[in-house]
């Protein structure tokens, strides 16, 4: 929620304190800080972050429409926890808006997805150094960014606001088998068959290799939930 109220001078405010607060919490939940299952009041809550509690409220209903936290009647609130079979369906919508924006990114004009096909490489370069250093951290940030700027380039912005808000919810899942799948070598590689197809404007290609590549994601991390008993993320 922004609050861009005019002041005395009729300009528009900076956005309201509640914008810091959703960041800070929504920050919080994805680094397990309030793990899955934590349950406290808006006092609680808002006395951790460091915040007055009027924009932590109001931060905890854009949330809880995001389906990251649910508000209890009189029991406070409590972080929503992710199941192997919650996985499966975040995967199924991951599958369908990257596809999507992947055709729409092949579909622009060359003077249009050629800049965009150079941006989406440099982030698959940062994967690849992280990949030879070792770093999984780093490396999942970057395949992150890649596919954060594989939405967001698309210029549809309601497909980029659903693939944040399901990012969100699995980001706990992936950097918790972070180290438990084999080393991601490949994705490196299709990440480049993604872009190539891309910057050739071959859009049912684009769409293919990015279905492709969630599709396999999948079928590596959703076994591991299971082998792991991982029944709650």
């Amino acid at each position: 929620m922004l609050d861009m109220r005019s002041g005395a001078d009729g300009q528009a405010q900076k956005p309201s304190l509640v914008d810091g607060a959703y960041e800070a919490l929504k920050g919080a939940i994805r680094d397990n800080i309030f793990a899955p299952g934590y349950q406290g009041s808006e006092q609680e809550i808002a006395s951790q972050l460091g915040m007055s509690r009027t924009p932590v409220h109001e931060a905890i209903i854009r949330l809880q429409e995001e389906g990251l936290v649910r508000v209890l009647p009189r029991r406070g609130v409590v972080v929503c926890a992710i199941s192997p079979d919650d996985m499966r369906e975040i995967y199924e919508v991951i599958v369908a808006l990257e596809s999507a924006s992947s055709e729409l990114l092949a579909e622009k004009p060359v003077e249009e997805r050629g800049p965009i096909a150079e941006e989406l490489n440099g982030v698959n370069a940062q994967m690849q150094s992280a990949l030879a250093a070792d770093n999984l951290v780093d490396w999942a940030k970057a395949d992150e960014k890649f596919h954060q700027l594989l939405v967001e380039r698309s210029g549809n912005g309601r497909l980029a606001r659903m693939f944040h808000t399901i990012m969100d919810q699995s980001h706990r899942a992936r950097m918790l088998t972070l180290r438990l799948r084999p080393k991601p070598t490949a994705s490196v590689r299709e990440h480049r068959g993604i872009v190539e197809a891309i910057g050739r404007g071959d859009a049912p290609a684009a769409r293919d290799r990015a279905k492709r590549h969630r599709v396999n994601a999948r079928n590596q991390l959703l076994p591991l939930l299971g082998q792991f008993g991982m029944k709650h993320l």
